[in-house]
């Protein structure tokens, strides 16, 4: 330690050099004993806030950086740090709040913004994180990054023409913004009507740049499929696509013999015999099924229900069963603490009032067993599909997920499709009265009918909501962002059969 009176800026020298070298006691002791002479120092009760949380205080640093914030609400680095911790807490709406007033009084940096955007909306909080960056284009700032993730926040939120806009500001001032994949997020927002649409000349100019990479060129390729199959130009569509494909699949670092080898370990793994206690006040809903089979479409129309949280797709459980080793004989205090975390994660700080909680990540088919021994109240719900159509919209779309990389040809779609469903049948030997599936096609010609049938089935409240007319609840990150903002339509219905003569491949499979 320093002897006898020192400046604050020594004394803020020691403290930090104790805390690099990982010397928490001796840092605490040095910035109380510095605190005593400079008991005012923002400086020196930051730096004690964050030798709270490296020895897991974390109400003493809440409290100490909330003070902090109320002399200054514009300071960054009492905000950011107060904000992660809160966000591993599950508490996400007091981050949100804290990013807020933050950014109400602190001066605008692009970069700050993005890392703002980005922590938001990691955590769901979409909305908080486009007023940050609206805010900040409001002020004038012009980069257009920030054009860029307000746009796909806008995407995220349905506010589909504003989307547009700030795309197309970033598409004329960055020469990069292909590599942002803006074309594709265009491409996604709506629905063409004729190739008079600007958006084809425009992505068959971009097309024609020579220093695209391999993933720009794949996404913007994947969005002229998409348009030319709007207007229903297959042959084209289905070209492009193949050309977009063909580059994707070099790309993805998917492995189809790592898949099989963790199916065939999901097959072969032994019955989990611990069960834990139903919550009550907690029942979490798994949406599951090969992607691109309805699972947002259920996910939304369930959440328009009374005390109903739809979460989207959630890396909680794949994260927890690789992280805690829960997969064959876990031990309960293994269950007890995955299923605390769990429950954090998805209860968060903003639904206090919601009783049922969606989980839609489709590949969580893995892991049922899991979800019934954390949760015996679980309700697992099956989305299944044509084969066909199924296969040809996985073909077809852009996925920014390495698990997704299997979408980029039909023999690896094949293999996963067949995969889902013997994991399915398995389950079913065991737990067939915790799950429930639903066809696509049935719930696209009777969206009412299936969905009463699911609430009933899942003792969801009465409800007077009308699934025609209510909007989504929350934000949406999927491909379906616009087609699950629409009515219900069942045009997607045998969509396959406009490929057939050019994708022959589709003929290999089976209705399913």
């Amino acid at each position: 330690m320093l002897p006898g009176p020192q400046s604050e800026q020594a004394r803020l020298d020691l403290a930090r050099g104790l805390m690099l070298r990982g010397e928490l006691a001796k840092a605490e002791s040095a910035i109380l004993q510095a605190l005593q002479e400079h008991p005012r120092s923002f400086d020196l009760r930051r730096i004690l806030a964050g030798v709270y949380l490296r020895t897991c205080r974390q109400s003493n640093a809440e409290s100490l950086l909330t003070e902090l914030l109320a002399e200054r609400p514009g300071d960054i680095g009492a905000a950011f740090t107060l904000a992660r911790d809160l966000i591993g807490q599950c508490r996400s709406n007091a981050a949100a709040a804290v990013m807020c007033t933050c950014f109400e009084h602190a001066r605008l940096d692009a970069e700050l913004v993005i890392q703002a955007v980005e922590l938001l909306d990691t955590c769901g909080r979409e909305r908080d994180a486009e007023v940050i960056v609206q805010r900040a284009i409001k002020l004038g700032m012009d980069d257009p990054r920030l054009h860029a993730y307000a746009g796909m926040l806008e995407i995220q939120l349905g506010e589909f023409q504003r989307a547009r806009k700030h795309y197309l500001f970033a598409l004329e001032h960055a020469p990069q913004a292909c590599e942002w994949h803006i074309p594709h997020g265009l491409a996604l927002m709506q629905r063409y009507r004729d190739a008079q649409h600007p958006d084809f000349a425009r992505f068959t100019y971009l097309l024609k740049q020579g220093d695209l990479s391999d993933k720009a060129r794949s996404t913007l390729l994947f969005a002229l499929a998409k348009a030319h199959d709007d207007i229903g130009d297959f042959a084209q569509a289905a070209a492009y696509s193949r050309q977009a494909n063909s580059l994707a699949h070099k790309l993805t670092q998917w492995s189809r013999k790592q898949w099989r080898r963790a199916i065939e370990a999901r097959l072969d793994a032994n019955p989990i015999i611990s069960r834990l206690e139903p919550q009550t006040d907690f029942v979490p809903v798994f949406v599951v099924g090969v992607p691109r089979s309805g699972t947002t479409l259920v996910s939304e129309l369930l959440a328009r229900r009374p005390r109903v949280c739809n979460r989207g797709e959630s890396s909680s459980l794949p994260t927890l069963a690789q992280q805690a080793n829960l997969i064959g004989s876990p031990d309960p205090a293994g269950l007890q603490h995955a299923a605390k975390t769990f429950a954090a994660q998805l209860r968060q700080d903003d639904a206090s009032t919601m009783r049922w909680f969606i989980d839609k990540q489709p590949l969580n088919f893995r892991y049922v067993d899991l979800m019934l021994a954390l949760f015996p109240n679980a309700r697992v719900i099956h989305c299944r599909r044509d084969a066909r159509d199924t296969a040809l919209s996985l073909w077809m779309q852009s996925f920014d997920e390495e698990v997704q990389g299997y979408a980029y040809g039909f023999d690896d779609i094949a293999l996963v499709m067949r995969d889902c469903e013997k994991l399915m049948a398995h389950w079913r030997k065991s737990c067939a009265g915790s799950i429930r599936e639903v066809r696509y096609e049935r719930l696209v010609d009777s969206p009412e009918e299936v969905v009463s049938e699911l609430a009933t089935w899942l003792e969801l409240p009465p409800s007077e909501a009308r699934i025609a007319t209510d909007p989504p609840t929350s934000g949406i990150k999927t491909a379906s962002a616009w087609q699950a903002r629409q009515p219900v339509y069942a045009r997607s219905i045998g969509r396959w059969r406009n490929y057939l003569q050019y994708l022959p491949e589709l003929s290999k499979f089976e209705r399913g």
